[in-house]
């Protein structure tokens, strides 16, 4: 399945609260270089930008269907970037990268003396709409993904060998509140599944294994998520 800015975006409201809590960790001062790992529909590259003044930011994402026009983006993979940055931001993205340790220690080489390293990522990977999804694609001979995500001490931990200063690493549940199972399909099919191919029969089967590992209406949908910030030593 493709990526769909219009699908992703309609659950807008309960993607955005994320970002509210990374950004209360943003020190924010004039006339940083700033880059955001996997931009999507460039939404938060233009907040950045607006709490930031004089800075410059560049959007990055490997999605062309996601990724605006105009200066300001580049389409490019997550694990390409070099440069030098004074904050390397990425929300929702860095989970989709294998070998976190050295996709961090990259980061880190990238990330100027006094920088800041701010990262959310989903950790929902043991949730019934993840599970089910996982099983369909077994059952239809597809490939399992790979979960590159570490324990969330591990973060912490990698943050401590790379030198970091001040740096946090929480685990945090996002209480929604959908309609039904099908919303939480809906949910999924802006993101987790476009991992994977996507067929009539895939999405028949999945639709029913939500279902019924997420009757009634509504639905409760607790989603964890991964945040973390450090900063580089001066």
């Amino acid at each position: 399945m493709n990526w769909n800015p219009e699908q992703y975006n309609r659950f807008r409201a309960e993607r955005m609260a994320p970002f509210q809590d990374l950004i209360a960790w943003l020190q924010i001062r004039p006339g940083l270089s700033v880059v955001d790992l996997g931009c999507g529909t460039g939404e938060l590259s233009k907040r950045l930008a607006q709490l930031l003044p004089d800075s410059r930011v560049l959007g990055i994402d490997s999605s062309a269907e996601m990724l605006p026009p105009g200066p300001g983006f580049q389409l490019g993979r997550i694990q390409d970037v070099s440069g030098s940055y004074d904050l390397i931001f990425s929300h929702a993205a860095l989970h989709w990268v294998d070998d976190h340790p050295s996709l961090f220690r990259q980061l880190w080489s990238c990330l100027n003396p006094g920088g800041q390293l701010l990262v959310q990522m989903p950790y929902n990977f043991d949730h019934p709409s993840h599970q089910a999804a996982a099983t369909v694609a077994a059952g239809l001979g597809q490939q399992p993904l790979r979960r590159p995500v570490l324990p969330v001490e591990e973060y912490a931990r990698l943050l401590w060998e790379l030198g970091a200063q001040e740096s946090q690493v929480i685990l945090k549940v996002y209480p929604h509140v959908l309609e039904n199972a099908d919303a939480i399909v809906e949910w999924t099919k802006g993101t987790l599944l476009t991992a994977y191919s996507v067929t009539d029969e895939f999405l028949e089967k999945y639709s029913r294994a939500v279902r019924k590992a997420c009757p009634g209406s509504p639905v409760f949908y607790g989603f964890k998520r991964l945040l973390l910030t450090a900063l580089k030593p001066a």
